[in-house]
């Protein structure tokens, strides 16, 4: 038989027991982040900035206002090994391409106020040579001019051409670098790896120094797709132009 001491002290720890089981759970909230693109992208503005706008550091473009079909391509590309930068490969490598789709979309409706554009430490000699490359291009190594491509202003043309305002020196020269020696490619026909592979590092040096002096204009929109021929065929172009971006 229990003694009533110990009986007393089990209906207690009983009755508290009850207590506690009987407990309900807290409710759990029923608040949810905010399901829309500009939420998604959080993970994007550390290194790109807000919306977009890009960053004090000279190795991560701006990506606002860039041609949707340009933007896709790279997220591909990445994705696929064809660019080479771990954090963006490892981020990218399990995303479905119709999400990378709507990212693309998302940035290239974006229009935020640009960052001040600083000054490249560059020789003006080297400037006016990087200018000289960008309007006119080298006729002589058959080097079209950067705008022939880039638009007029550089703001880029529709679908798969970025603009080239707002970009650091280094990142240019760094692009540039890497499509020569095929750390960075796109679908053939390449014509950057074309144009890239035939500067010299001088002339490298020239280009990424003047585009460093260029600042985003507040309507940093690219130019229209239009038909007239490109100096040079381009895979990324055409495939921009796809159906879905991507062929």
């Amino acid at each position: 038989m229990v003694p009533s001491r110990c009986l007393t002290a089990l209906l207690v720890l009983s009755a508290i027991g009850g207590q506690v089981y009987a407990q309900p759970e807290p409710a759990v909230p029923t608040q949810r982040a905010p399901d829309t693109m500009e939420a998604r992208t959080l993970a994007c503005v550390g290194c790109h900035g807000d919306k977009g706008r890009g960053v004090a550091n000279v190795y991560f473009p701006r990506l606002a206002g860039k041609p949707a079909g340009y933007l896709y391509n790279q997220l591909i590309a990445f994705q696929e090994g064809r660019r080479r930068y771990a954090p963006m490969n490892y981020l990218l490598a399990y995303l479905p391409p119709s999400y990378l789709k709507q990212m693309a979309d998302y940035f290239a409706a974006q229009s935020p106020d640009p960052l001040p554009v600083t000054a490249p430490d560059a020789p003006a000699a080297t400037v006016a040579q990087g200018q000289q490359i960008v309007a006119k291009g080298l006729p002589d190594k058959k080097i079209p001019a950067c705008t022939a491509c880039h638009g007029a202003a550089l703001t880029g043309r529709e679908p798969g051409i970025p603009g080239l305002l707002g970009l650091r020196a280094d990142y240019v020269s760094a692009q540039l670098g890497a499509w020569r020696y095929g750390t960075r490619t796109a679908v053939a026909p390449d014509c950057m790896q074309m144009v890239a592979a035939t500067l010299s590092e001088p002339e490298v040096a020239a280009v990424a120094a003047y585009l460093a002096t260029l600042p985003v204009p507040q309507q940093d929109k690219p130019v229209a797709a239009d038909t007239a021929q490109l100096p040079l065929a381009c895979g990324s172009q055409q495939a921009a132009a796809a159906p879905g971006g991507h062929p």
